[in-house]
């Protein structure tokens, strides 16, 4: 992608001057975003996949007023012509090739905070309700029509009497109809409220992933701990004084935990691969189906549920870290930054980095690149 081009896709902006623009501060608006948009699913695919227990979605109605959350696996929908419903399907780009080619068009942002697209098909007047999410969002209309109302709430209050997440006093400040085609971009914290303008409407939803201090720090920690020596240092107290308060604890014990913690921390690379590993892990529903060796002569190309990130030593992908150096560095940085490698790119791999090539092949991380 050239960052500096202006593009139809951000309303004639670039994706840099978006970034310095818009991200993460004001929303946009962005007519025919998309020229001859077409859903990557029918609402007969979006069924089926809503059926499966390995497919994340959800049903909520609001049927005579009254708000109502189910679960998938959802095994049968209401009829399109009963208003008030809204089937939403999350990962679709784990489950299909065009949703994931619709989510690699926002990928002037970074991988490592691109999460998924979700796909919502509604009946007239089917949404969620307002809400506001606490990451950035792309709101792509693929079919039919749906009003949108947003407003920069900073004291929004839920409702504690119905399962979604709904704001009590939402305060709408703009409003606009989405037709198919159009985008509307919303930073994080932003209130909306999306509903559909009759039958047959789709939207798609690119979102990203923003952790918490803490979150982040749960995640890394048991990888930083994972590494460390168990034959290292045991804990010793020879000037331990008798002990009036047996309960507390010693003061040299928290220290002693602190100095630990802090050296596995510390450890060479050990922050940067923990952070890389579970950037990279695949989700609790995703997994792949083993593949055979990559055909001589062949190119390569991760598969559309692959996560491949890398830093200034390592290459990351799904969960795991491999040091690369010189020409492999470069181009195993290139197969993550394009997801793929031509043919060309391929031969010239050392032999050590063409048989971790052919790992992910038979891993099904890597699909031969289509001719």
């Amino acid at each position: 992608m050239q960052i500096d081009l202006p593009t139809p896709l951000l309303a004639g902006l670039s994706p840099a001057q978006f970034m310095r623009k818009h991200w993460q501060k004001k929303p946009l608006l962005v007519r025919q975003a998309f020229a001859d948009v077409t859903p990557p699913a029918s609402l007969k695919d979006l069924a089926a996949l809503a059926a499966r227990d390995d497919v994340e979605s959800r049903l909520v109605t609001a049927f005579d007023g009254d708000w109502k959350l189910k679960r998938g696996p959802i095994a049968r929908l209401p009829a399109m012509s009963k208003p008030g419903w809204t089937l939403l399907v999350q990962g679709l780009d784990q489950h299909l090739d065009s949703a994931r080619a619709l989510l690699d068009r926002f990928r002037f942002a970074p991988d490592s905070r691109l999460d998924d697209l979700m796909l919502s098909v509604a009946s007239d007047g089917g949404g969620v309700g307002p809400h506001f999410d606490s990451y950035d969002v792309f709101l792509i209309q693929l079919a039919g029509r749906r009003r949108w109302r947003i407003g920069a709430q900073r004291d929004a209050q839920l409702r504690d009497d119905v399962p979604l997440k709904i704001i009590a006093n939402f305060k709408p400040e703009q409003e606009f109809v989405l037709e198919p085609g159009d985008m509307l971009y919303l930073p994080p914290g932003w209130a909306h409220d999306g509903v559909a303008v009759g039958p047959g409407c789709v939207t798609g939803s690119v979102g990203f992933r923003a952790s918490t201090a803490e979150g982040l720090a749960a995640e890394l920690l048991p990888r930083l701990l994972d590494e460390v020596d168990g034959a290292g240092k045991l804990y010793a107290d020879p000037r331990q004084d008798a002990a009036t308060e047996p309960a507390r604890v010693p003061a040299a014990l928290l220290d002693f935990a602190r100095r630990a913690v802090e050296a596995a921390v510390q450890r060479p690379l050990a922050l940067e691969r923990a952070l890389g590993e579970a950037l990279t892990e695949p989700k609790a529903n995703v997994w792949f189906e083993p593949g055979d060796m990559l055909p001589p002569g062949q190119g390569a190309m991760l598969d559309r549920r692959s996560r491949m990130l890398y830093d200034a030593a390592q290459v990351f992908l799904n969960g795991e870290s491999f040091r690369a150096g010189g020409r492999d560095a470069v181009l195993m940085r290139g197969l993550a930054d394009r997801r793929m490698l031509t043919a060309a790119e391929v031969a010239r791999l050392s032999p050590e980095a063409r048989e971790l090539l052919d790992q992910w092949t038979e891993d099904g991380w890597v699909q031969p690149l289509a001719s």
